[in-house]
């Protein structure tokens, strides 16, 4: 009975935020979260070894789609391996890949842990909204890489010609298809920074939408320099969702700027280099009254230089 009536304190997540927690006591909780995200990716990494060949194949499917990629003989599509160990190798990092997805919800929660104390409420839930949005757009981004890619491989292997056998070497290819998702995946978290600088003041809508011309030059300069192929059809894919993605975010803030009652300042109306009205006062100016002179002041009376200050 004593035992559950005992008060329990504050925890460590009010004693972080309230400046009660020592210079050892965070580095002692940085040093435990950092083990337990260190152990949800081990095991994750056991997990993604196991799902390895797999997630290899999924990858390889825009390739293995391709008639070129088919062996007449077989049937199979056929990659090739330069060194002894680069399937091995391969799959460790797919692994280690696969883990960190895997892991994400243990070590990203850790992560959130050790820093959502320094934070204000309104920056927490902040953060929220955004760590919601960035999964999706991310997953949209690595969708839309993996279409450009099947379109991309189809185009470059007919310029080939018949005369000329192809056949790609496993590693270089997994990374191409690797970094065109993780490309593109970053790529669509661009709107979430748009909404950051005006969810914190730094932009407000008007002046957003005033930047849509460099914004969309942006974009397709991006989208020519990242795409594997020279074929306009993936560049326009995907700098046209980026377009749509960044009037999305616009709008967004049109909304939050009306909610907070942002453009009916005083000033709002007015451009920063606009010279204020001067009001001309017409009425005479009457003289001031005289000043008398001041009166002498009169000389201090002498000093005894019997004593001095102490006596």
């Amino acid at each position: 009975m004593a035992f559950a009536l005992r008060k329990r304190g504050p925890s460590n997540f009010e004693r972080a935020a309230d400046g009660s927690m020592t210079l050892i006591e965070h580095i002692r909780e940085l040093r435990n979260r950092l083990f337990r995200a260190s152990l949800a990716i081990v095991v994750g990494f056991g997990f993604g070894i196991w799902l390895a060949t797999p997630v290899r194949e999924l990858l390889s499917k825009p390739y293995c789609d391709l008639p070129a990629s088919i062996d007449p003989e077989t049937g199979k599509c056929l990659f090739v391996q330069l060194g002894v160990a680069d399937v091995f190798l391969l799959n460790l990092k797919i692994g280690l890949w696969v883990g960190l997805i895997i892991a994400a919800p243990v070590w990203l929660y850790q992560l959130w842990a050790f820093i959502a104390p320094g934070l204000h409420r309104h920056e927490r839930k902040y953060a929220y909204i955004f760590t919601a949005l960035a999964a999706p757009l991310f997953a949209a981004g690595a969708v839309l890489a993996f279409f450009v890619t099947s379109k991309g491989l189809q185009f470059l292997l007919n310029v080939s010609g018949d005369d000329i056998s192809t056949n790609l070497e496993v590693t270089r290819y997994i990374s191409f298809v690797t970094n065109l998702i993780l490309l593109f995946g970053v790529a669509f978290e661009f709107p979430l920074v748009v909404l950051m600088l005006n969810f914190v003041g730094l932009a407000s809508a008007k002046r957003l939408l005033s930047w849509w011309r460099v914004a969309v030059f942006v974009f397709f300069a991006f989208s020519a320099v990242v795409t594997p192929t020279p074929d306009p059809f993936g560049m326009t894919a995907l700098a046209i969702c980026l377009c749509a993605l960044y009037f999305a975010a616009v709008g967004v803030a049109f909304i939050n700027d009306r909610r907070r009652g942002r453009g009916k300042e005083v000033y709002a109306g007015i451009a920063d280099d606009e010279v204020s009205p001067l009001e001309l006062d017409t009425e005479p100016v009457e003289s001031a009254q005289r000043i008398e002179a001041s009166t002498p002041v009169a000389a201090p009376a002498p000093i005894d230089r019997r004593f001095d200050d102490m006596t």
